[in-house]
């Protein structure tokens, strides 16, 4: 399976790098700089006290990576582009660098946060609000399927941070509820996602609205063409802190297939794997929301208890079902790339692709949940005749062997 690279293979590691940096460079000056600064405590970042308290009462003990550099451009100010793979605490990284600048005496907007799903919008939500917990922070996410009316008086009665989804945020901009006066830090979380979901002319629009030297934070796994274009167009001598895409491992998940052939046998491959995953806590990737209420049907038909979630549930069902697999009440979650980034559940130990993803991208997102923080984890890719391409292109944008499972999959979690 992974032999010499078929015909006409996707990517190339080392095109797409040098087509980066022709992009980077306007008429040949290099667009922005690379800030390398690495402070190996949250001690030494000069954070004021209460901040540095919720840091530790989160848990955070040392910084990660991208912590170690993207806190404290961000806390001077600076425009920053930042590029880490999921699960690595870029999200702690933008709040952090919010929290220590917000004038906590002003209650307005004064930072607005972009995320593609409400998910992930709620997800960063609850990490400012603890890491300001001792701040006294007052934030409030703005998404799609919940009151507006509720969101208008909430805004009207004055926050610090909101954080939302491009089209709610629009609307409260428009309708004056948000007031852009005091914004003065504007934050793309998952920029490559939301380019992708279209997101790019409520972005610009969005913008627009902004005063003018507000500063502007693009955080992203990968960064596509038309995501360098938008921070072309937004920012004013961006730094840019790259984790780079060989420490963008997959380290410490194991990864392997299994050869189903055909996809009429994925479902028995999955059942008979469903002891293994009710042990530990699983996440199972389909590619289709019709997917994800076939694939629980024949599961629960078949007496295995799962959960499954997607993006044609309303918000409440979603958050309910998210809280039961959260408390481990439910071990098992059947879901589509639209929740890949939003669910951070600390225990999930295996994730299973029982569809491959159709973007390479994505796979970092679905995988990457599973050793957080250094946690261990592994997955499994359901691998029919059709998908050895994919697979392969998967092994070679991020230089990783996935290796046939073995029969002991149980002693690997």
């Amino acid at each position: 399976m992974a032999g010499a690279a078929p015909e006409g293979s996707q990517f190339d590691a080392r095109q797409f790098d040098a087509k980066m940096d022709e992009l980077l460079s306007t008429d040949g000056q290099q667009f922005f700089t690379s800030y390398d600064e690495v402070y190996e405590s949250f001690d030494s970042m000069g954070l004021h006290e209460n901040l540095l308290r919720g840091i530790y009462a989160y848990g955070f003990e040392k910084p990660s990576a991208i912590q170690q550099r993207g806190i404290v451009p961000f806390c001077k100010g600076l425009d920053v582009i930042q590029q880490a793979q999921s699960g690595t605490g870029k999200t702690a990284t933008f709040c952090s660098g919010i929290l220590q600048q917000l004038d906590y005496e002003l209650v307005q907007c004064q930072a607005l946060v972009l995320a593609p799903t409400r998910e992930l919008a709620q997800q960063i939500e609850k990490v400012m609000r603890a890491l300001g917990d001792y701040l006294n922070v007052k934030v409030h996410a703005c998404v799609g399927g919940t009151s507006v009316r509720e969101d208008q008086r909430i805004l009207q009665a004055g926050v610090h941070v909101v954080v939302g989804t491009p089209g709610r945020v629009f609307d409260m901009l428009r309708r004056q509820s948000l007031r852009p006066d005091y914004i003065k830090m504007f934050v793309l979380d998952e920029a490559d996602e939301m380019l992708s979901r279209g997101f790019k002319d409520q972005i610009y629009d969005i913008f627009q609205l902004l005063p003018a030297k507000v500063q502007v934070g693009v955080f992203s796994a990968t960064m596509p063409p038309e995501a360098l274009e938008i921070t072309r167009k937004f920012m004013n001598k961006p730094v840019r802190i790259l984790v780079k895409r060989d420490e963008l491992t997959l380290e410490g998940i194991k990864q392997f297939y299994v050869n189903v052939e055909k996809e009429e046998w994925k479902l028995e491959t999955l059942c008979d794997l469903y002891e293994t995953l009710a042990i530990t806590q699983s996440v199972i990737f389909v590619n289709t929301r019709r997917k994800v209420d076939w694939l629980t049907d024949k599961m629960r038909g078949r007496d295995h208890t799962v959960s499954a979630t997607h993006g044609d549930m309303d918000q409440n069902t979603r958050d309910i079902i998210m809280r039961e697999f959260r408390s481990g009440s439910s071990r098992v979650l059947i879901t589509t790339d639209l929740l890949a980034r939003g669910i951070d559940v600390q225990q999930v130990s295996l994730v299973i692709n029982f569809d491959l993803p159709t973007q390479p991208e994505n796979y970092l997102h679905r995988i990457g949940r599973s050793g957080r923080f250094g946690r261990k984890g592994v997955a499994i890719n359901f691998v029919t005749k059709d998908d050895e391409r994919m697979l392969f292109d998967i092994q070679k944008f991020y230089n990783v062997q996935v290796e046939e499972l073995p029969s002991n999959i149980a002693d690997l979690l």
